[in-house]
């Protein structure tokens, strides 16, 4: 909301680090106008799925994750319910957990609960009022646990404070199968900098695994639509921060699964020949043309491993489904230095 191939010398370097200060609001809103302004300029249209993720997606995406269609929340609840005792032992005492993306924290309280005197919770996400109410629900259910948001983009350039005296490892945690948003070079790239950045320690990662196209058919073509009204989430984000005049009734939302490539694209498409204002320009979109919001690579476990191994990591565990819908890596990094 993924066995990429991949090349490591064109893989582009994506340093993981916390940043010196949050940006401001108006900054996120710079931002997101550059990025729609120059998605919207290139040939064939496209925005990241980042900006998906304001206050009203991240509630949407919220809602996804309960539909009966979406199989991968509930499938990797599952995993992590069955088999977060052996990640906990794997993981080891007195742990920090970096989780990328944390969006609601629903995930990461089922390893916490496992963990053996967990030390410092910093969760990393791009929607700083959703992350914030999400981190003081947590602070009051775990009041020996130091907790510390970052509201940030885990893809751009951070610096993560020191472990305290007596720490253990830095664990990366990174369920949802994010990891298949990104390009096949971005996702080597991502891992190679997870892999510095958690020196002797490791990730715990969840990627969807390719299935039946019908069934990934479904889980983003939902009844209720509200996938439809995720992706539709963000013309709307585009015409109240950015002053653009998307017709609403002008789009629509189409998903569907790219069997050669192994990935679900997102689109939103032109229903009529239309123009659409933005930033002082004018954009022409024809009958059936398309801005391409978002991809959601399918991995092969040998698939995944062989990419964690080209970006340093060492495979040393991976959890599934009985139907292999899913699955949950346990990733060693390199040794510290």
């Amino acid at each position: 909301m993924s066995s990429p191939s991949t090349q490591i010398d064109n893989a582009r370097q994506l340093p993981l680090h916390l940043p010196e200060r949050m940006p401001t609001a108006q900054e996120q809103r710079s931002e997101f106008g550059r990025e729609m302004h120059a998605g919207l300029s290139r040939a064939v249209r496209s925005v990241s799925p980042k900006f998906f993720y304001d206050a009203e997606g991240s509630a949407l995406f919220d809602r996804i994750c309960e539909l009966p269609e979406y199989y991968p929340t509930r499938t990797e609840l599952r995993i992590l319910t069955e088999h977060v005792a052996d990640m906990a032992a794997h993981i080891g005492p007195d742990a920090e957990i970096v989780e990328f993306g944390a969006g609601s924290l629903t995930k990461v309280r089922l390893l916490l609960d496992a963990l053996h005197t967990p030390r410092r919770y910093v969760p990393i996400d791009i929607s700083g009022e959703h992350l914030e109410a999400a981190a003081d629900r947590l602070r009051a259910d775990y009041p020996g646990l130091a907790v510390q948001p970052v509201v940030a983009d885990y893809t751009m350039p951070l610096v993560l404070p020191p472990q305290g005296e007596g720490a253990g490892r830095r664990v990366g945690f990174f369920p949802g199968s994010t990891l298949g948003n990104f390009t096949p070079d971005e996702a080597l790239s991502f891992l190679q900098s997870a892999a510095r950045l958690l020196r002797g320690g490791g990730l715990l990662l969840g990627v969807d695994l390719v299935k039946d196209p019908a069934r990934l058919h479904a889980a983003y073509n939902d009844a209720a639509g509200v996938t439809a009204a995720f992706n539709m989430n963000l013309l709307q984000r585009a015409n109240g921060e950015l002053d653009a005049d998307f017709d609403l009734d002008g789009f629509t939302h189409a998903a569907f699964y790219n069997a050669p490539l192994r990935r679900i694209e997102m689109h939103l498409v032109s229903r009529r020949a239309q123009r659409v204002a933005f930033g002082g320009e004018v954009f022409d979109f024809a009958e059936g043309e398309t801005i391409h919001t978002e991809n959601s690579y399918k991995f092969t476990i040998d698939g995944l491993r062989a990419l964690a191994e080209k970006a340093g990591f060492v495979p040393k565990a991976v959890w599934t489904d009985p139907e292999r819908l899913f699955s949950v890596h346990w990733l060693q990094a390199p040794a510290a230095q």
